[in-house]
């Protein structure tokens, strides 16, 4: 009989978290803040001392979901902090490589996001208005990173990502910071929309 392949990972917290069928019980934010830190956007091809990680992203797609969504409730603010915590173990994979991966790389995801929200007290699955919302800040942070870090023209971006939609002043520029010091930031706000839910 074969043997079958290992499908957990063992996170720092000490937790084993199974790829295939994750429980929200073996999930840590400390873990995800760490793993996203460590994770590089757009394949690690940007300027700076330091890499784009993942963990800066998700902060500038929760600023900007809030800037554009004032009234949203702290839940939402807080699936926008979360939008690609499942990459703490699995990655950030540009898209391109995505779709040459085919759908299984989009159900681990979804598994790995339906565990990630239900542990900390949001819904497994996201109302597809909010997903929306959260996908148009996602899509200008990537306009924001492209132009700013990623050597994209403004015109080229235009075309990938769209033209950013104006809602009020963007922010200062982005400049790729240590992972600890990431690490942190994300963990701060976490605690923050967290205590206020």
């Amino acid at each position: 009989m074969a043997k079958q392949p290992r499908a957990w990972q063992r996170m720092l917290s000490g937790r084993r978290l199974d790829l295939l069928d994750p429980t929200p019980l073996d999930i840590e934010i400390e873990d995800i803040a760490h793993g996203l830190a460590f994770v590089a956007r757009w394949n690690g091809q940007t300027k700076g001392e330091f890499a784009y990680s993942v963990a800066e992203h998700s902060v500038l797609v929760e600023q900007l979901f809030t800037a554009a969504q004032p009234g949203a409730p702290v839940k939402w603010q807080l699936a926008a902090l979360l939008h690609d915590a499942p990459e703490y173990v699995i990655g950030d994979m540009i898209s391109p490589v995505k779709a040459a991966v085919g759908p299984g790389y989009a159900e681990l995801d979804d598994r790995l996001t339906a565990a990630i929200h239900l542990r900390f007290g949001l819904p497994a699955i996201i109302p597809p208005t909010v997903k929306k919302q959260i996908k148009k800040a996602d899509k200008l942070s990537a306009w924001l990173e492209a132009t700013q870090i990623a050597g994209f023209s403004t015109d080229e971006a235009n075309r990938f990502f769209g033209t950013p939609p104006e809602f009020g002043p963007l922010p200062a520029r982005l400049r790729p910071r240590p992972p600890m010091q990431v690490k942190a930031e994300f963990i701060s706000r976490f605690n923050e929309l967290s205590e206020a839910l």
